[in-house]
């Protein structure tokens, strides 16, 4: 298997790679014309009385779902993943006893128009990304059989084409529901190239009809499904499953909420701790050593991305949570049957998602970027500029994208402000990004979890990263890059989402920042204890204050040492 590396490969880094590795996400996805078009004549075929109010049933059954999993106890389901062999009995271990849509959500024929209608851009966007990434942090990665669980009306295969357009063979869809399948259908049906497509009503069906040498997928992806499914110990059931079926590569999606997160974060761990439980259990075997390469790519598993290591989530057990934002184009169908609130609609919308993507085998052995690399200070570029070409420079009046908004995920088939729009697509802000540039990074980056925070030239970011040169164990820091120190660095350092290329030694890490962020919180929240009536603006600004001060007072404080 291509992913597996038994030593360090060197890899050579450019400025020019290295800022286009940063780049996995793009400003605005635009749902392709074939797929609007598709949604539109569905839609046109189908019962169109009650839109509205179909549509708004759709999304208090979503809520309905997020109320049952806030539900479940944050220590079972602990429990569950970290000692899943001790919390169950033997004979009633990895046994389903509730499926996909058992948590209430029956999509029938209305549930169906109404979630094709709302719902669908909008998946498809978010698959669409975390597949791109895929592709781009995968280069060696074409599938050919791909599994869809909980496929719904075919989000995930739409994007799925998008990405890998001449790779795929065979795909298998598995859904439960047969307006669902239906509708997948409908929607391909004036498509041209399509791969071999089945349904399937559950995996013990997909297992029954497929021959078991035709079991193992190259790519199998689960997109906001596990959710539905209303028993943490069958999740866990259905993830073992789906890895099981898993030759290369395995994706899970689900909304960008705690619960969400909380999933995905669930998964992840048993995953990798059945992995390597495996792993250690057949490298002990007679005759091992002799197929240790085998072993490792057969029963190994790493994590491809959001994550740059293989370690606990540093997230775990503080109230933040892992999410990531992607940014559409609202097709005709969202604008005419969303709630509007008696106000025009915005021509886009924010969809808030969590994703993990797992692969077989040993996580590759790749220098880390900046090692042995020297970029220019900023006096050093300005100092090799020839005068008659100087252009104005226009990094000074950038400015951050703020991160949408927290809104629950309910009001997703909401209306999120009134913005008239128009039918030309919404401009991107960010150059153009270069799809088929590959982001092989190893484990030597960061992810950009938080806006970054712009003092001045000085940028700082709350990074996910790994502290291990074999990507084993992670850590979330706080990392500032100066634009005088390292123009390059500064200027990837804009997003949320974005990858961050670090050193081996953590000398990126800036400890007075750390110290200083502390000192924030602690006076912020003994502010607000004693001056609650403030106005938020009021409060705002003397944070900013406090934190200037903290810092300086920080810096005097280390100089003296010194």
């Amino acid at each position: 298997m291509a992913s597996v590396l038994p030593e360090t490969v060197p890899k050579l880094f450019t400025a020019e790679t290295l800022k286009s590795a940063a780049k996995q996400s793009q400003k605005i996805v635009l749902v392709p014309h074939r797929l609007r078009r598709a949604i539109k004549k569905f839609i046109q075929e189908q019962e169109k009385e009650n839109m509205k109010r179909k549509v708004l049933r759709l999304s208090q059954s979503f809520n309905e779902i997020k109320g049952a999993n806030l539900l479940m106890g944050d220590s079972v389901s602990r429990e569950l993943v970290n000692n899943p062999l001790g919390s169950m009995e033997t004979s009633k271990r990895w046994k389903i006893k509730s499926s996909y849509g058992d948590i209430g959500l029956k999509y029938m024929d209305d549930e169906t128009v109404a979630y094709v209608a709302a719902r669908m851009p909008a998946v498809y966007s978010a698959c669409y990304r975390v597949l791109k990434e895929v592709r781009r942090r995968l280069p060696d990665f074409s599938p050919s059989r791909v599994l869809d669980f909980g496929s719904g009306p075919g989000s995930a295969l739409w994007a799925l084409r998008e990405n890998w357009p001449h790779s795929l063979e065979r795909v298998n869809l598995v859904e439960p529901s047969p307006a669902m399948l239906r509708a997948s259908g409908s929607l391909l049906q004036d498509v041209k190239g399509l791969p071999r497509i089945q349904g399937y009503d559950s995996i013990q069906t997909l297992r029954q009809g497929v021959r078991k040498s035709d079991q193992e997928h190259d790519l199998v992806i689960a997109s906001y499904v596990l959710g539905e499914i209303p028993s943490v110990k069958d999740r866990i059931t259905v993830a073992r499953q789906l890895w099981d079926l898993t030759r290369d590569v395995l994706v899970l999606i689900e909304p960008g909420t705690p619960q969400g997160s909380s999933i995905i974060r669930q998964m992840r761990s048993h995953i990798l701790w059945m992995a390597k439980r495996k792993l250690r259990k057949v490298e002990n075997m007679p005759n091992a050593a002799s197929k240790d390469l085998m072993i490792r790519s057969k029963y190994g598993a790493f994590v491809v991305a959001p994550c740059a290591h293989d370690g606990p989530c540093p997230l775990e057990n503080s109230e933040k949570y892992c999410h990531f934002v992607q940014r559409l184009e609202r097709t005709s169908s969202q604008r005419a049957y969303k709630r509007s609130r008696d106000q025009p609609l915005r021509g886009f919308e924010d969809e808030k998602f969590c994703y993990v993507a797992l692969r077989r085998g040993e996580r590759p052995g790749a220098a880390w970027p900046l090692d042995g690399m020297k970029f220019e200070t900023l006096k050093e570029r300005h100092a090799k500029r020839n005068p008659e070409d100087l252009e104005i420079d226009y990094e000074d009046q950038f400015k951050f994208d703020t991160e949408a908004e927290d809104v629950p995920y309910e009001e997703y088939l909401s209306s999120d402000a009134s913005v008239t729009e128009t039918d030309t697509p919404l401009e991107e802000e960010e150059e153009v990004e270069q799809d088929d540039q590959p982001a092989d990074l190893g484990s030597g980056w960061g992810r950009i979890i938080f806006t970054p925070l712009r003092r001045g030239k000085q940028i700082t970011m709350d990074v996910c990263r790994s502290t291990a040169l074999d990507g084993s164990q992670g850590a979330f820091q706080r990392v500032v890059v100066t634009q005088s120190k390292n123009p390059t660095l500064h200027h990837q350092a804009r997003r949320t989402g974005k990858i961050v290329v670090l050193k081996t030694l953590m000398d990126l890490v800036h400890p007075i920042a750390e110290i200083t962020c502390h000192l924030v919180q602690i006076r912020f929240w003994i502010f607000c204890a004693a001056h609650v009536h403030l106005p938020f603006g009021t409060c705002q600004f003397i944070l900013h204050c406090w934190y200037s001060e903290s810092k300086s007072v920080i810096y005097i404080l280390k100089k003296r040492h010194q």
